[in-house]
């Protein structure tokens, strides 16, 4: 989860990075049109530059980009990269020491669990959530707060389509470039719909005219801050939707949801994942799974004016008289709440090398949140840096 720091409001100046299209250019076609976005391009033979999962014999797998001369190696066999360029996508190859390798373009999920991060991904179980439960749909507006390493963006960007606004903040640059470069690799190009920003959200959300934005999705440390801001933006019946890590963050946020009078009572869950063994008669749960990751949090916007619905409800005795016991919590902090963290070195690598990829494989028109220069350094010759250790799978040839 993405975390936003405290930070004196004057101490950031936002530097939004325009939606819209790029420069034109050729797609892979050779067409003159522009390309079309996410997996609707991910279609036909396989092509150098694609971005392919390989699941070796042990069921382990692989994230690899295709390029001529290019050659995938294990201990279980080598594949050569110009074996697959050109073949439908869904294949099972056989090397030359008799192993098979399955070869599938990734799902947008596969692309979550393996892009390179600096801060932790929202999980695609809890991302196909927020899109449904926060009725996220096409042509919506929707602020996003919190963008980490630019997994949840993906999916709204899906959800809200070319003729949508999505609006992401971010108040770390380099968590933005991560980001940027992450989204523009998966779509291709820079999205239409998007517009990136470093800054403060309640800036952001300042900015928008009182009623016109849809939907609101905060992945923060601090979301009850920020309940102003989001009411004053969001249209009557619009829903509020929160990524919240801790039990003690999810009840100072209902709280103050409550004492504010502008939604309406709050839903609070979380979804936890399960695979199941399939071998034979062997048919049970695995041993692992994906349980808890955070909470999500529903609420939607009254119309202004509009008093909370009375709620028939029996405090607790010890409550009574006493205001919300989080209100004096002066400590909110990463550590505080058990988030995990990356080190400042760790951010820096992913930085860079995804900056390489995006301006490798997307193109040079690819540029930086934070408005430096954009990186020109290039992988080297027959590879692509390899993602950082906390995903899943690596991104190499």
């Amino acid at each position: 989860m993405s975390t936003q720091h405290p930070t004196p409001r004057h101490a950031i100046t936002p530097e939004p990075l325009p939606a819209g299209p790029g420069p034109e250019r050729e797609d892979r076609a050779g067409s003159p049109d522009r390309a079309p976005l996410g997996q609707a391009s991910h279609r036909g033979p396989l092509r150098e530059g694609d971005r392919v999962q390989v699941r070796d014999p042990k069921g382990r797998l692989h994230t690899i980009v295709l390029v001529a001369g290019g050659r995938f190696q294990t201990n279980r066999g080598t594949l050569a990269h110009d074996d697959l360029i050109g073949l439908p996508d869904g294949q099972v190859v056989r090397t030359p020491e008799g192993r098979e390798f399955q070869v599938l373009r990734p799902l947008l999920s596969d692309y979550v669990m393996s892009m390179p991060r600096g801060a932790a991904v929202v999980y695609p179980k809890d991302a196909g959530t927020i899109v449904q439960m926060g009725d996220i749909f096409p042509g919506a507006t929707v602020v996003e707060a919190g963008v980490g390493s630019g997994a949840l963006s993906l999916s709204l960007l899906d959800a809200v389509g070319e003729g949508g606004h999505l609006l992401s903040v971010e108040r770390r640059g380099d968590f933005a470039d991560i980001a940027a470069a992450n989204v523009d690799l998966w779509f291709g190009r820079r999205h239409p719909a998007w517009e990136l920003r470093v800054g403060d959200v309640a800036d952001a959300l300042d900015d928008q005219r009182p009623g016109s934005v849809d939907r609101a999705v905060l992945d923060m440390l601090a979301p009850w801050e920020n309940i102003g801001p989001v009411a004053r933006a969001l249209a009557p019946g619009g829903v509020l939707t929160c990524y919240i890590a801790t039990v003690t963050q999810m009840s100072r946020l209902v709280e103050d949801l409550r004492s504010s009078g502008h939604f309406t009572e709050p839903t609070a869950w979380e979804t936890l994942q399960r695979e199941w063994h399939l071998e034979g008669l062997a048919v049970r749960p695995e041993h692992r799974m994906v349980a808890h990751t955070g909470f999500l949090l529903t609420a939607r916007r009254l119309a202004p004016g509009v008093a909370p619905q009375g709620v028939d409800r029996r405090p607790a005795k010890a409550s009574d008289g006493l205001a919300g016991m989080w209100d004096e919590e002066s400590s909110w902090s990463d550590e505080a709440v058990g988030t995990r963290t990356s080190s400042d070195k760790k951010v820096r690598r992913v930085r860079r090398d995804v900056r390489a990829r995006a301006a490798h494989w997307v193109g040079e028109d690819t540029t930086p949140v934070t408005g430096a220069a954009p990186g020109t350094g290039r992988p080297e010759e027959g590879r692509v840096p390899d993602t950082d250790e906390g995903a899943t799978d690596g991104d190499g040839v």
